[in-house]
């Protein structure tokens, strides 16, 4: 089994696999100055600080504060109530926040995400266009004199990235959706127009995720038993659990896991390095930046001491959460992973959470069954796109 969701894996604010790249510091636009979204259109770019005024009369721009909030929230989309306390605790900049404008009107909107305190953003999780301003790429809707919105988010994400991002560095981009989004033609139309625009500026899609949910009302905590014995003969012993001994412990098993993952992040991060760099990377970029304590983390053990799995729960900036939960691979097909699950989840039940987050990709068969069994229900999906 593999890592689940967070801001990335398990829990439900991914986050992408890390780049050393991520941590160099640079110089930010200040938008304090930024003139009014009415800027003629004969104004130069120079004239628009932290943003650009086009020929046509878009303004492309970062806000100017956490006062524009309101304006960047006129389109709509999941993780709106969430702005405000990301600027405030230091997740988001308003340099990081931009709009492309034409009059007084938002055509699209882009906004990257990262942990608190870091210089360069770790995820782009937010890119809209107006789909009701007109046709883009296929879309359709009452036509609106004025740019094009796909054409605007475009044009936005080209001078949002030129102005945010250190050169070579492209933070993953994820978007959440609803399950079953296709067969809904507005949502379907909606996601394909975003996708189209960010592949404009070299992005492919790179895994489909489905994101689980776990609630005391329609979940139960008690661990299962194992499925299966090792072979033939005889029944798997119950494992028990304990925290990781160690660093040194966890990372073994970390890096052990990596083995066979169906994990698409992980399986590129294995192109790129050993298991045991990839490993150490997540552990200190990740695992360690988790609030919640390290004593939730468990090592399932048989009775002689051997070591089959582990799983972190954790809770994020936003909820309780199973940030990675992995077997051994001599052990798999054995149920261990059920047993992991639920001893996570009734280590973040005692904490009385109202609801539990996990993810997995969509190809991850094995993992998604052992939500369902555990009393999760697949309540949304998710699309990551990457640039090479």
């Amino acid at each position: 089994m593999t890592p689940q969701e967070n801001h990335r894996r398990a829990n439900d604010r991914p986050r992408p696999a890390p780049d050393p790249s991520n941590h160099r510091s640079f110089p930010l636009n200040n938008p304090d100055h930024a003139p009014d979204s009415t800027a003629p259109a004969e104004s130069s770019p120079e004239a628009v600080p932290g943003g650009a005024a086009e020929a046509d009369g878009l303004v492309l721009r970062a806000l100017r504060g956490p006062e524009e909030l309101s304006l960047f929230r006129r389109l709509p989309y999941a993780l709106d109530d969430e702005l405000a306390v990301d600027l405030a605790e230091g997740r988001r900049k308003p340099s990081w926040m931009w709009v492309a404008l034409h009059g007084d009107r938002v055509l699209a909107r882009v906004a990257w995400w990262s942990w608190p305190g870091d210089d360069v953003p770790a995820l782009l999780d937010v890119f809209d266009l107006d789909d009701d301003a007109g046709a883009a790429s296929g879309g359709s809707g009452a036509t609106v004199a004025g740019p094009d919105p796909f054409d605007a988010g475009v044009r936005l994400l080209r001078a949002a990235s030129s102005a945010v991002l250190p050169e070579g560095v492209h933070p993953e981009y994820l978007r959440f959706l609803p399950p079953g989004w296709r067969v809904d033609p507005a949502e379907r139309r909606a996601v394909e127009n975003r996708m189209a625009a960010l592949g404009r500026s070299g992005a492919r899609l790179f895994v489909e995720r489905l994101r689980w949910e776990w609630t005391p009302q329609h979940g139960s905590a008690a661990p299962h038993a194992p499925e299966r014995g090792p072979g033939p003969v005889g029944a798997s012993a119950p494992p028990v659990f304990r925290p990781p001994r160690d660093r040194a412990e966890l990372l073994g098993l970390m890096a052990a896991v990596l083995d066979g993952t169906l994990d698409a992040h992980s399986r590129a991060a294995l192109g790129r390095m050993s298991a045991r760099e990839a490993a150490v990377r997540q552990y200190e970029e990740e695992l360690v930046r988790y609030r919640s304590p390290r004593e939730w983390w468990r090592v399932a053990v048989l009775p002689g001491g051997e070591p089959v799995g582990f799983v972190i729960p954790a809770r994020n900036d936003y909820h309780a959460i199973i940030a990675y939960l992995g077997v051994v691979p001599a052990h798999r097909g054995r149920g261990y992973a059920d047993a992991l699950l639920a001893e996570g989840t009734r280590v973040l039940a005692a904490q009385g959470v109202p609801r539990i987050r996990a993810a997995t990709d969509l190809g991850n068969a094995p993992m998604s069954n052992a939500f369902r069994r555990a009393g999760y229900r697949n309540f949304g999906d998710r699309i990551d796109m990457t640039w090479d």
